[in-house]
């Protein structure tokens, strides 16, 4: 007989240390939505300050995709808020100038936020993150894989920027895959998340995400009827859900860090840290956006 020698088992990925890697990197993407120069430098592209330059920037990468494309891969946007906005929006400015000015955006923003960050320290996250990067396959990661597509920037603040986003969106594809399996829609995950006390208060959510008093309403009585929710809070049934989508999501974003080993993975979350402690000190989201709990 012929002896095929049998590929190495990975070791079981430490989720605590992906989910805290992963929320420590997170806000050096998302502060961008909520930075002025985003409007800024979208706007002088030819779009429309607010909602379009999100839903435009965001999208950019996968080219001049209509308003169905965006929905189901942004996943809990309200339909109608995204129709309101795509395709219009590539009738002002083409793809390539959008993700031009959003680089730019970047740029600026996150050098105004990180003012006074080690230059050496950037550098040294910028080439774990493009390692960690290197490992990620686009299989059911439509996000990620069309910003996959772009090229590597020559500059570490970008080059953190890029490497963050690439890993924000793969992470992102897997929660959505995650959330669909789990049998909520895209509003419904959003309420139950609202309803851990972690991430948006549902004021937040629902003025950027779109979504009526009416709408938000019906998901929750649906919700209720299923008995995830109970008296505008989370049952027992509901928590282990959200537990479950969560597991999920560290699990199916596990891939990058397991590359890295729990030594390198521990100090892109020192790394991180320290650069995510300085943006937030320095205003990079509003007040009201984030819950406190």
């Amino acid at each position: 007989m012929v002896s095929v020698d049998q590929p190495a088992v990975p070791l079981a990925p430490d989720l605590r240390l992906v989910a805290r890697t992963h929320r420590r990197l997170e806000p050096l993407h998302s502060h961008v939505y909520f930075a002025p120069e985003t409007d800024e430098h979208l706007a002088a592209a030819g779009l429309r300050p607010g909602r379009m330059v999100y839903f435009a920037g965001r999208a950019a990468a996968m080219g001049a995709v209509g308003p169905g494309v965006v929905t189901a891969t942004f996943a809990n946007f309200a339909p109608a808020i995204v129709a309101r906005h795509l395709p219009r929006a590539w009738t002002l400015a083409t793809p390539d100038q959008v993700l031009a000015a959003r680089t730019a955006a970047a740029r600026a923003s996150l050098t105004r936020l990180l003012d006074g960050a080690d230059g050496s320290s950037l550098e040294e996250l910028a080439a774990l993150l493009r390692e960690a990067c290197s490992v990620l396959t686009p299989e059911a990661r439509p996000l990620f894989a069309a910003h996959a597509d772009l090229s590597w920037p020559d500059e570490p603040v970008l080059q953190v920027w890029h490497g963050v986003t690439l890993l924000r969106e793969h992470r992102g594809d897997g929660h959505v895959l995650s959330v669909v399996r789990h049998g909520l829609t895209g509003l419904e995950a959003l309420v139950t998340h609202t309803l851990t006390g972690r991430g948006f208060t549902r004021q937040a959510a629902q003025a950027t995400r779109g979504w009526s008093d009416e709408e938000w309403t019906a998901a929750l009585d649906r919700l209720a009827e299923r008995g995830l929710v109970a008296d505008g809070a989370l049952t027992e049934a509901g928590q282990q859900l959200r537990a479950s989508v969560e597991q999920e999501t560290d699990a199916l974003s596990a891939t990058p860090f397991v590359h890295l080993g729990v030594e390198r993975t521990e100090r892109v979350a020192a790394l991180a840290g320290d650069l995510t402690g300085r943006l937030l000190g320095n205003g990079a989201f509003p007040p009201g956006v984030l819950s406190r709990s």
